[in-house]
């Protein structure tokens, strides 16, 4: 539907007529402007998301690349889309150097894993790190990630041409989507987000925060806060 056909925002936030027990004028008027700001956002995520479903196919993607699945066998991307014709990649900060994973990666991957049966009904989905696969299952089995799929990447091709790691040898997470059309896998969309990207006073981020934990600190009064972040344990 084209935005000219659409019932202006404040209009609809005018009809909601939800209420709360005790809250003043004040706060209502206020609330509803928000709404209507909400309900904006809202048309605009989907009008986003159209221009990404929209995209044309990317490069397609060597067939080099290796990984190790939760088998031990040897795999090519292409294997690891699950009989599906899409393959969400998200690759975490767990390289050979870490004792244990990144935190902010792991709270992440934690909210993968609880959609994961659901994903997976419609997508491919894997998480991919640098780390010997051992590690990475040992990791997963303390968490009870029971559906989520690990794989280990052979090498550092793939981590460095999908912007999982610099030049320096550091870390970044980095999630792509991989498409497949008649057996040859090409990249579809990949976050593309970063330091150069960000505006004063935040941090890089994605829109919209894949990470469920900022999406929700979002709507309180404080935020997600600019001096926390969370932990593998407290």
């Amino acid at each position: 539907m084209a935005d000219s056909e659409l019932v202006p925002a404040g209009e609809l936030a005018a009809r909601a007529g939800v209420r709360f027990p005790n809250e003043s004028a004040a706060y209502r008027a206020a609330r509803t402007a928000l709404l209507a700001e909400e309900i904006e956002l809202r048309r605009h995520i989907e009008r986003v998301a159209e221009m990404r479903r929209a995209l044309p196919l990317g490069g397609a993607v060597p067939d080099s690349y290796r990984f190790i699945d939760e088998t031990g066998g040897e795999r090519a991307l292409g294997d690891l889309f699950g009989g599906h014709d899409t393959l969400i990649a998200y690759n975490w900060m767990f390289g050979p150097q870490r004792r244990r994973p990144c935190p902010m990666c792991t709270g992440l991957v934690a909210g993968l894993a609880a959609a994961a049966a659901d994903l997976m009904q419609r997508v491919g989905l894997v998480v991919i790190g640098r780390s010997p696969i051992e590690r990475q299952i040992a990791f997963k089995v303390e968490r009870g990630w029971r559906d989520l799929r690990f794989a280990e990447a052979l090498g550092d091709a793939f981590a460095a041409d999908f912007h999982a790691l610099a030049p320096d040898g550091s870390e970044w997470p980095a999630l792509n989507v991989f498409a497949k059309r008649e057996g040859v896998v090409y990249h579809f969309w990949g976050g593309e987000m970063n330091g150069e990207t960000m505006d004063p006073g935040q941090d890089p981020r994605g829109a919209p925060d894949p990470m469920l934990l900022w999406t929700m600190l979002d709507l309180t009064p404080a935020g997600r806060g600019r001096d926390w972040y969370p932990k593998l344990s407290y």
